[in-house]
């Protein structure tokens, strides 16, 4: 398989982290939770969620439609992809840091988590592996 493809994967890959991330407010129950917050923090949580999706949304259409031009090694292609590699490393990072045990309360949201979590190490080594070559 060649680099083009494996991008082309992490772009697929991004666009199915999409499903599970609008599930995250249902699942979560965001409504209720947040009930007690002032308008103005639930709608800029809300607003960085949009804006966090559609980051993904966005440059998961770009690798998926435009994966030789991100796998070229030019310097911007080399650029974004090293944005990618920090952007999905830094939420491997945040394994330490979110509490989640509470909420996986059945095998399969066990099994979706560790899933996720290993697509993301896969886009890092993806986009790491498209920045440096």
């Amino acid at each position: 398989m060649t680099l083009e493809t494996f991008v082309r994967l992490a772009g697929v890959g991004q666009l199915g982290i999409l499903i599970a991330s609008a599930l995250v407010p249902f699942r979560l129950e965001w409504k209720t939770a947040m009930a007690a917050l002032p308008a103005l923090h639930r709608q800029m949580y809300w607003t960085y969620g949009a804006y966090t999706a559609a980051t993904i949304l966005a440059f998961g259409l770009i690798a998926v439609g435009l994966p030789g031009e991100l796998a070229a090694g030019t310097p911007l292609a080399r650029s974004v992809c090293g944005f990618l590699a920090l952007f999905w490393g830094a939420r491997l990072c945040l394994l330490g840091v979110f509490d989640v045990k509470e909420h996986l309360v059945a095998w399969w949201l066990t099994a979706g988590y560790w899933l996720l979590n290993a697509v993301f190490f896969g886009l890092l080594l993806i986009y790491g592996a498209a920045a440096v070559m």
